[in-house]
C-alpha cells in the first residue's frame, strides 16, 4: 500500500512524506539538524518526554511512483509544510506565497 503521511512534532511543525511500501514504522527523512535545532528551543521537560504523531492522509494500492510523487507534492503545497515556519519539507522550495 502506497501512502502519503503527515508527521507532527511536539513544536507543532509538520513533515509530509511518501511511503512506497506502507511501512507504518517509517517516519520519513526531514533535515535532522533543523529538527534538532527546533527541539533545543523546547522546554527541558518537552525534550525528554514527547510524542510524534503520524497520520496517513492518503493511500493507494495501485498508483504509480510518479502519481505518488505528484500526490506528495500536492499535499506538501496544500499544507504548506515546505514553509519553514510551518514544517520541515525542503521540497518543493517555498517561495513565500
Amino acid at each position: 500500500m502506497k501512502q502519503i503521511y503527515k508527521i507532527t512534532y511536539p513544536n507543532g511543525k509538520i513533515y509530509v512524506g511518501k511511503d512506497s511500501v506502507g511501512s507504518y514504522g517509517y517516519f520519513g527523512s526531514p533535515n535532522t539538524k533543523v529538527v534538532n535545532a527546533d527541539f533545543e528551543s523546547l522546554p527541558d521537560e518537552a525534550r525528554k518526554n514527547y510524542t510524534i504523531r503520524k497520520e496517513i492522509l492518503w493511500e493507494s494500492s495501485d498508483c504509480s511512483e510518479s502519481e505518488l510523487r505528484a500526490k506528495e507534492r500536492e499535499v506538501i503545497q496544500e499544507l504548506r509544510s515546505n514553509d519553514p515556519s510551518i514544517g520541515y519539507n525542503l521540497w518543493p522550495r517555498f517561495n513565500g506565497e
